[in-house]
């Protein structure tokens, strides 16, 4: 198990193979996939989806919202919630944090793997778009 990011692993995966075997990796195949099919898309429809991929990049979603209001909605109700938690002794507080962390981090990896998905597919369509524009020029 690595803690490098999917750039280091994909590397490290790719060095271990000849080059005719480069995009059967699962991986790139996928990134091909996704080329492929962007380049049977028209222009103008690349450039709305581009303009999506472009909004949800930009975090423009629940996600954020999420992580962002329950902790200052627990704090509104902390005294409240502490009697609640900690009455008699009990440990009820403890299934609650465990429950709300693992919600809160599930939460924010999600966003940022959408995020960076989206990054990709932006890329990917610019990639597209100045192929063709570069195939239009004299």
């Amino acid at each position: 198990m690595s803690f490098r990011g999917d750039a280091h692993k994909l590397y490290l995966k790719l060095t271990k193979i000849h080059n005719k075997e480069f995009l059967q990796t699962k991986e790139l195949a996928e990134v091909q996939e996704i080329r492929s099919f962007y380049r049977t898309v028209s222009t103008d429809l690349l450039r709305l989806v581009y303009y999506r991929m472009i909004k949800e990049k930009n975090g423009s979603g629940i996600i954020p919202i999420f992580v962002t209001a329950i902790p200052w909605f627990i704090f509104l109700f902390s005294s409240k919630l502490q009697e609640f938690l900690f009455r008699e002794g009990g440990i009820l507080w403890l299934p609650f944090s465990v429950i709300y962390m693992l919600i809160l981090i599930m939460s924010v990896v999600l966003h940022f793997r959408e995020q960076a998905w989206a990054g990709l597919h932006i890329e990917i369509i610019q990639d597209v778009i100045e192929e063709r524009n570069t195939e239009l020029q004299p």
